[in-house]
Protein backbone atom coordinates (compact mmCIF):
# COMPACT_ATOMS: atom_id res chain seq x y z
CA UNK A 1 0.00 0.00 0.00
CA UNK A 2 1.38 3.18 -0.56
CA UNK A 3 1.42 5.29 2.38
CA UNK A 4 2.16 8.71 3.56
CA UNK A 5 -0.45 9.09 6.72
CA UNK A 6 -0.21 5.74 7.12
CA UNK A 7 -4.22 5.86 6.97
CA UNK A 8 -5.12 3.15 4.43
CA UNK A 9 -2.86 0.75 5.46
CA UNK A 10 -3.70 0.98 9.29
CA UNK A 11 -6.91 -0.09 7.92
CA UNK A 12 -5.43 -3.27 6.54
CA UNK A 13 -3.82 -3.64 9.65
CA UNK A 14 -7.27 -3.66 11.75
CA UNK A 15 -8.81 -5.92 8.74
CA UNK A 16 -5.53 -8.35 9.28
CA UNK A 17 -5.48 -8.41 13.60
CA UNK A 18 -9.62 -8.83 12.85
CA UNK A 19 -8.69 -11.99 11.39
CA UNK A 20 -8.49 -11.40 7.06
CA UNK A 21 -5.56 -13.43 5.70
CA UNK A 22 -3.20 -11.62 5.06
CA UNK A 23 0.51 -12.25 4.73
CA UNK A 24 2.22 -9.42 4.93
CA UNK A 25 1.21 -5.63 4.95
CA UNK A 26 3.22 -4.03 2.59
CA UNK A 27 3.95 -0.02 3.25
CA UNK A 28 5.56 1.73 0.28
CA UNK A 29 6.66 5.44 0.47
CA UNK A 30 8.29 7.64 -1.50
CA UNK A 31 11.19 10.09 -0.73
CA UNK A 32 9.98 11.26 2.12
CA UNK A 33 10.60 7.89 3.93
CA UNK A 34 9.06 8.34 7.70
CA UNK A 35 7.50 5.21 7.84
CA UNK A 36 10.01 2.69 6.25
CA UNK A 37 12.69 4.51 8.36
CA UNK A 38 10.96 3.33 11.29
CA UNK A 39 9.68 -0.18 10.10
CA UNK A 40 13.31 -0.90 9.05
CA UNK A 41 15.51 0.55 12.24
CA UNK A 42 13.03 1.23 14.72
CA UNK A 43 13.17 5.20 14.49
CA UNK A 44 10.84 7.39 14.15
CA UNK A 45 11.74 10.92 13.43
CA UNK A 46 9.55 13.47 12.33
CA UNK A 47 11.15 15.78 9.05
CA UNK A 48 11.23 19.39 9.59
CA UNK A 49 9.45 21.20 7.03
CA UNK A 50 12.52 21.92 4.88
CA UNK A 51 13.36 18.37 4.81
CA UNK A 52 10.21 17.44 3.23
CA UNK A 53 10.49 16.68 -0.56
CA UNK A 54 8.45 17.48 -3.05
CA UNK A 55 7.90 14.84 -5.40
CA UNK A 56 5.57 13.54 -7.68
CA UNK A 57 3.26 11.45 -5.79
CA UNK A 58 3.02 14.23 -3.51
CA UNK A 59 -0.50 13.14 -1.12
CA UNK A 60 2.46 11.25 0.24
CA UNK A 61 4.99 14.32 0.83
CA UNK A 62 4.65 13.95 4.40
CA UNK A 63 6.73 15.16 7.81
CA UNK A 64 4.80 13.16 10.52
CA UNK A 65 2.26 10.37 10.12
CA UNK A 66 -0.85 11.85 11.72
CA UNK A 67 -2.42 7.96 11.73
CA UNK A 68 0.87 6.03 13.24
CA UNK A 69 -0.09 6.44 16.67
CA UNK A 70 -2.94 4.15 15.94
CA UNK A 71 -0.24 1.07 15.09
CA UNK A 72 1.99 2.04 18.12
CA UNK A 73 -1.28 1.73 20.52
CA UNK A 74 -1.40 -1.80 19.17
CA UNK A 75 2.35 -2.23 19.25
CA UNK A 76 2.72 -1.46 22.88
CA UNK A 77 0.06 -3.60 24.18
CA UNK A 78 -2.64 -0.50 24.26
CA UNK A 79 -0.49 1.02 27.23
CA UNK A 80 -1.51 4.56 27.24
CA UNK A 81 1.24 5.42 29.79
CA UNK A 82 3.96 4.54 27.06
CA UNK A 83 2.12 6.09 24.78
CA UNK A 84 1.90 9.03 26.56
CA UNK A 85 6.09 9.21 26.92
CA UNK A 86 6.85 8.44 23.64
CA UNK A 87 4.56 10.90 22.03
CA UNK A 88 6.28 13.86 24.33
CA UNK A 89 9.64 12.63 23.61
CA UNK A 90 8.19 12.88 20.24
CA UNK A 91 7.37 16.62 20.62
CA UNK A 92 9.97 17.41 22.53
CA UNK A 93 12.94 15.69 20.42
CA UNK A 94 11.20 15.50 16.90
CA UNK A 95 11.88 11.11 17.49
CA UNK A 96 12.03 8.13 19.34
CA UNK A 97 13.88 4.88 18.94
CA UNK A 98 12.24 1.74 19.45
CA UNK A 99 15.90 -0.13 17.59
CA UNK A 100 17.05 -2.87 20.32
CA UNK A 101 13.64 -2.85 22.40
CA UNK A 102 11.13 -5.60 22.65
CA UNK A 103 8.63 -3.19 21.13
CA UNK A 104 10.67 -3.15 17.88
CA UNK A 105 10.95 -7.08 18.29
CA UNK A 106 7.37 -7.19 18.46
CA UNK A 107 6.89 -5.35 15.03
CA UNK A 108 6.78 -8.34 12.75
CA UNK A 109 4.11 -10.51 13.88
CA UNK A 110 2.03 -7.34 12.85
CA UNK A 111 2.99 -8.31 9.42
CA UNK A 112 4.71 -5.25 8.64
CA UNK A 113 7.49 -4.64 5.59
CA UNK A 114 8.53 -1.61 4.12
CA UNK A 115 9.94 -0.06 1.16
CA UNK A 116 10.74 3.11 -0.85
CA UNK A 117 10.54 4.71 -4.47
CA UNK A 118 12.02 7.36 -5.93
CA UNK A 119 10.38 8.87 -9.11
CA UNK A 120 12.79 7.14 -11.31
CA UNK A 121 11.05 4.21 -9.92
CA UNK A 122 7.63 5.69 -10.62
CA UNK A 123 8.28 6.36 -14.30
CA UNK A 124 9.95 2.81 -14.82
CA UNK A 125 7.00 1.16 -12.66
CA UNK A 126 4.26 2.63 -14.97
CA UNK A 127 6.00 2.08 -18.12
CA UNK A 128 5.83 -1.60 -17.13
CA UNK A 129 2.47 -1.73 -15.96
CA UNK A 130 1.62 0.13 -19.42
CA UNK A 131 3.47 -2.62 -21.42
CA UNK A 132 2.59 -5.73 -19.71
CA UNK A 133 -0.95 -5.03 -19.62
CA UNK A 134 -2.22 -1.89 -21.18
CA UNK A 135 -3.13 -0.30 -18.10
CA UNK A 136 -1.93 3.25 -17.04
CA UNK A 137 -1.08 4.10 -13.17
CA UNK A 138 -0.77 6.97 -11.01
CA UNK A 139 2.21 7.77 -9.53
CA UNK A 140 0.92 6.29 -5.95
CA UNK A 141 -0.02 3.39 -7.15
CA UNK A 142 3.43 3.05 -9.17
CA UNK A 143 5.17 3.60 -5.08
CA UNK A 144 2.91 0.43 -4.21
CA UNK A 145 3.76 -1.63 -7.03
CA UNK A 146 7.38 -0.89 -7.02
CA UNK A 147 7.50 -2.08 -3.30
CA UNK A 148 5.22 -4.97 -3.51
CA UNK A 149 6.93 -6.63 -6.20
CA UNK A 150 10.25 -6.44 -4.35
CA UNK A 151 8.20 -8.40 -1.39
CA UNK A 152 6.25 -10.48 -4.16
CA UNK A 153 6.07 -14.52 -2.89
CA UNK A 154 4.96 -17.34 -5.48
CA UNK A 155 2.02 -18.21 -4.95
CA UNK A 156 1.11 -15.80 -2.35
CA UNK A 157 -1.71 -13.12 -4.65
CA UNK A 158 -0.21 -9.56 -4.49
CA UNK A 159 -2.81 -7.09 -4.05
CA UNK A 160 -2.20 -3.62 -4.80
CA UNK A 161 -4.12 -0.58 -3.45
CA UNK A 162 -4.79 1.97 -6.03
CA UNK A 163 -5.32 5.28 -4.74
CA UNK A 164 -6.30 7.82 -7.28
CA UNK A 165 -6.76 8.35 -11.05
CA UNK A 166 -3.69 8.69 -13.51
CA UNK A 167 -5.66 11.63 -15.07
CA UNK A 168 -4.61 14.10 -12.16
CA UNK A 169 -0.52 13.61 -13.09
CA UNK A 170 -0.24 13.71 -16.84
CA UNK A 171 2.81 15.91 -16.24
CA UNK A 172 4.25 12.75 -14.77
CA UNK A 173 1.97 10.27 -16.83
CA UNK A 174 3.50 11.91 -20.46
CA UNK A 175 7.22 11.91 -19.02
CA UNK A 176 6.82 8.26 -18.28
CA UNK A 177 4.83 7.30 -21.81
CA UNK A 178 5.31 10.13 -23.80
CA UNK A 179 1.62 10.74 -23.53
CA UNK A 180 -1.07 12.08 -21.57
CA UNK A 181 -3.38 9.91 -19.30
CA UNK A 182 -7.41 10.19 -20.13
CA UNK A 183 -10.91 8.03 -20.35
CA UNK A 184 -10.87 7.19 -23.57
CA UNK A 185 -7.84 4.48 -23.21
CA UNK A 186 -9.53 2.70 -20.43
CA UNK A 187 -10.26 -1.30 -21.46
CA UNK A 188 -14.31 -0.35 -20.61
CA UNK A 189 -14.63 3.49 -21.42
CA UNK A 190 -18.49 2.94 -22.28
CA UNK A 191 -18.48 1.68 -18.35
CA UNK A 192 -16.76 4.65 -17.44
CA UNK A 193 -18.78 7.03 -19.08
CA UNK A 194 -22.05 5.38 -17.83
CA UNK A 195 -20.49 5.30 -14.07
CA UNK A 196 -19.96 9.40 -14.44
CA UNK A 197 -23.20 10.31 -15.79
CA UNK A 198 -24.78 8.13 -13.68
CA UNK A 199 -23.33 9.60 -10.32
CA UNK A 200 -24.08 13.21 -12.35
CA UNK A 201 -27.30 12.91 -12.55
CA UNK A 202 -28.83 10.46 -9.98
CA UNK A 203 -30.93 11.45 -7.42
CA UNK A 204 -29.47 11.74 -3.76
CA UNK A 205 -31.53 8.91 -1.52
CA UNK A 206 -31.00 8.55 2.21
CA UNK A 207 -32.78 7.34 5.11
CA UNK A 208 -33.11 7.98 8.36
CA UNK A 209 -32.28 5.91 11.59
CA UNK A 210 -33.57 6.71 15.44
CA UNK A 211 -31.24 6.45 18.31
CA UNK A 212 -33.06 3.63 19.50
CA UNK A 213 -31.87 1.34 16.32
CA UNK A 214 -28.15 1.53 16.88
CA UNK A 215 -27.52 -0.91 19.14
CA UNK A 216 -28.79 -3.33 16.33
CA UNK A 217 -25.77 -2.07 14.46
CA UNK A 218 -23.12 -3.20 16.93
CA UNK A 219 -20.82 -5.65 15.68
CA UNK A 220 -21.72 -5.33 12.22
CA UNK A 221 -19.32 -4.19 9.40
CA UNK A 222 -20.58 -2.05 5.86
CA UNK A 223 -18.28 -3.59 3.22
CA UNK A 224 -17.77 -1.31 -0.23
CA UNK A 225 -19.31 -2.71 -2.73
CA UNK A 226 -16.83 -2.59 -5.24
CA UNK A 227 -13.32 -2.74 -4.50
CA UNK A 228 -10.44 -0.55 -5.96
CA UNK A 229 -7.03 -2.24 -6.74
CA UNK A 230 -5.41 -4.72 -8.98
CA UNK A 231 -3.92 -7.92 -9.04
CA UNK A 232 -0.33 -8.26 -10.48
Amino acid sequence: MPSGNFGNICAGHIARSMGLPIAKLILATNENNVLDEFFRTGVYRVRPPQQVVQTSSPSMDISKASNFERFIYDLTGRDAELMKRLWRQLDSDGMFDLSGTPLFGRVPRFGFVSGSSTHQDRLETIRRVYRERGEIIDTHTADGLKVGLEYREKGVPLICLETAQAVKFSETIREALGRAPNFRRSRKPRAHAAALHGARRGRRRGAGLHRTQLPRLTGTAVAPRRSVGGLI
